[in-house]
């Protein structure tokens, strides 16, 4: 079973539909209990930080997120709140990833909205995809380069395009509204 967070963000549906086209069945839950029977776990996100993180801290699943043994898999606002400390809202991430959140300098177009290209390919999540493929982009803020950094993206300044770390993944940018490539993102985790 695939279990996707449900919280007050946007996006949950249009990630189920992602894996419906892909034959993968999936629940989107706020339930601890289905939540830890869960094969696999997707954190999506489209929504404002603080209040996000206020809604999860309700549910008690900013404690539990981190403490699950499973594949986990955040997609934008879900990567950003797997961070650091977060400057949308001054908002305290769950620290699965050691990297702070910032919000990209107003020298460009923001929000970085659209199609751009990764590098740096690092990670079982792009088995089969090659370096400098384009995936499709919808944020405001940004994590740095870290350690856990496993794709890089250059916009405005290079960030993390994807985390990884033990058994969370994440990545900023939407696989859902990918194409082939977001296809085949998501395939390659139901199969970790």
């Amino acid at each position: 079973m695939i279990a996707l967070i449900k919280y007050n963000g946007g996006n949950v549906s249009s990630v189920q539909n992602a894996l419906a086209r892909l034959n993968i069945n999936s629940i989107i839950t706020d339930d601890p209990d289905l939540i830890i029977k869960a094969d696999k776990v997707i954190f999506p996100g489209v929504g404002e930080s603080s209040s996000t993180m206020k809604v999860l801290e309700e549910k008690g699943l900013n404690a539990l997120i981190p403490s699950l043994k499973q594949p986990v898999l955040g997609i934008c606002l879900g990567m950003q709140l797997m961070c650091g400390n977060n400057e949308e809202g001054n908002t305290k991430g769950m620290g699965i990833f050691d990297v702070d959140v910032k919000q990209f300098p107003p020298e460009d177009l923001v929000p970085h909205m659209g199609w751009n290209t990764i590098s740096d390919l690092k990670s079982p999540l792009f088995s089969g995809i090659e370096d400098n493929t384009d995936v499709y982009f919808v944020h405001s803020y940004y994590c740095g380069l870290a350690e856990s950094t496993v794709s890089v993206c250059d916009y405005i300044l290079p960030f993390s395009a994807s985390l990884q770390k033990d058994n969370f993944f994440a990545v900023q940018f939407h696989p859902e509204k990918s194409g082939l490539t977001g296809s085949k993102i998501l395939e390659n985790f139901i199969k970790l």
